[in-house]
């Protein structure tokens, strides 16, 4: 079994593998081309994206910089928004549903390393996917660890390191993310 068949198996793995480090340099690569775009450049970035992601449907923005591990592992829907400095370190995938908003500054990570000191210090690694869903919106500076899923319809406030499951149609905020309240459907009235 090679050491990406390991990782996509959710098995400790090699990380620094002489094929996976390529697959690496080759994605950082072109996370370089697109963070030097200019922003104008709307047909170019749309371009590079299609080389580095996995996947993507309909409209999409992913504003600059952007950075991410492989790409190939990256799936998103249709009206999917990231601002900048989002980072995917997406060894295993990472799925976006459809409208899926993510403010500046937030972080997907599905790498992980073993506990103990002497596996650690051999360069394993494993890697859980992230599952977002749809109608999902993911405040600033949020931190969303290895195997986690967020439900439809939810917010994830500000600031958040999301490093459990949270289900569809709440709010939930913190270090460690916890569920807030449920999100009420129908509009709440704007006081002006």
């Amino acid at each position: 079994m090679t050491e990406k068949e390991k990782a996509a198996a959710g098995l400790l793995y090699q990380a620094f593998d002489e094929g996976l480090t390529a697959e690496r340099v080759q994605a950082q690569d072109l996370c370089y081309d697109y963070n030097l775009l200019r922003p104008s450049q709307l047909e170019e970035r749309t371009a590079l994206l299609d080389a580095l992601l996995g996947s993507h449907k309909g409209e999409f923005l992913v504003e600059q910089p952007f950075h991410c591990d492989y790409g190939y592992n990256i799936h998103i829907g249709t009206h999917f928004y990231a601002n900048c400095n989002c980072v995917i370190l997406d060894e295993a995938p990472v799925i976006f549903g459809d409208h899926v908003l993510i403010a500046p500054n937030c972080g997907f990570y599905t790498a992980g390393h073993p506990m103990t000191v002497a596996e650690r210090n051999t360069g394993l690694e494993y890697a859980k996917p992230i599952h977002i869903g749809n109608n999902v919106w993911i405040g600033a500076n949020v931190c969303v660890l290895p195997g986690v899923t967020i439900g439809d319809n939810t917010v994830i406030a500000a600031g958040s390191v999301v490093n459990r499951d949270i289900p569809a149609g709440v709010l939930a905020a913190g270090n460690p993310c916890r569920v807030v309240r449920e999100i009420q459907e129908k509009p709440r009235r704007m006081i002006l």
